[in-house]
């Protein structure tokens, strides 16, 4: 494998334009901003980026354009399989496979369904891992959509022991049960990456491998500086911690249209629209303008003190 996948690996979102097609110079714009902001990686094509919305062409249309865009400066994967025959989801998985991405990521949940067991899991996996080319570095995601498929440890296990998997996206969102997966997975090449903020300073702490939560999108630069220099500075780091587990409480305000109305914000596209969330956010949630008022001051606020500190 050429990439080990640990550290800050945000799930990026797709900005659209006006007449819902996918913008592709905010996109570009993003893909920067992600770099700058001391991103290890790319997840392309998730549900951040509402692949679930997005038509087969379009979910290979960005994962192409972040391979182009990135240029080899940090590992970019992607995942995009969201049919339920096993067919369709060979196709998906071979024209992913064929964007350049440097890893293809399995959704969990599209190989069982909610009511089939361990077995048949196991079964479709083997039979999607024949379809996909052997040489291809292979990631896991635990997608929460259309339902949470947890893996058994004895999953984890054999996917980290088969040696064709670099990472999991992990949303146990338990900091004792993502421990015992550290302790599973040790010594094999398989990576765990939390995707809850609530834990990810504590996992961090224990030897976790990195975070790739939704709030990489709105301070990946946060999540960065506790990824190189928190345990040097315990008490910051705590601090940030707590800063950072409360402005994730904002998800539930719409994201991910939420965290475009950051980027608009900031500058890096203009329109807030998106297929997974139509309705008018501020709408529904009031005074959430505001919620993003105290996030970028208190995310600016954090920036001067790693600068003094």
């Amino acid at each position: 494998m050429t990439h080990n996948f640990h550290g800050i690996v945000p799930v990026m979102i797709t900005p659209f334009t006006d007449n819902n097609g996918i913008d592709w110079d905010g996109y570009a714009r993003l893909i920067e901003w992600y770099i700058d902001n001391g991103s290890h990686g790319l997840f392309a094509v998730c549900q951040s980026s509402e692949m679930l919305f997005l038509t087969l062409e379009e979910r290979t249309a960005l994962a192409s354009f972040t391979v182009r865009q990135v240029k080899g400066r940090v590992p970019v994967v992607a995942s995009g399989h969201i049919s339920q025959s096993m067919d369709d989801q060979k196709a998906e998985l071979r024209a992913m496979a064929e964007t350049g991405v440097d890893a293809v990521v399995l959704v969990t949940n599209r190989l069982a369904a909610a009511d089939e067991d361990a077995t048949v899991f196991r079964s479709r996996m083997q039979d999607l891992l024949g379809a996909i080319p052997a040489d291809m570095t292979l990631g896991l995601y635990e997608c929460p959509a259309p339902y949470r498929r947890l893996l058994t440890d004895d999953e984890v296990r054999w996917c980290a022991e088969s040696g064709r998997f670099a990472f999991l996206k992990d949303v146990s969102c338990d900091l004792d049960h993502i421990r015992r997966r550290l302790a599973l997975v040790e010594n094999t090449p398989l990576a765990i990456n939390n995707a809850n903020a609530a834990i990810a300073w504590p996992f961090l702490q224990a030897g976790g491998h990195g975070f790739s939560g939704v709030m990489n999108n709105f301070h990946p630069d946060l999540y960065r500086w506790l990824y190189d220099h928190g345990k040097a500075d315990p008490e910051l780091a705590a601090e940030l911690d707590t800063f950072l587990v409360l402005s994730a409480m904002s998800e539930s305000y719409g994201y991910p249209k939420l965290a475009k109305h950051f980027h608009r914000r900031i500058g890096t596209f203009s329109n807030v629209h998106s297929r997974a969330v139509p309705h008018d956010i501020a709408e529904r949630h009031w005074a959430v303008e505001t919620i993003l008022d105290h996030i970028v001051t208190g995310a600016d606020r954090f920036r001067s003190k790693i600068a003094r500190a």
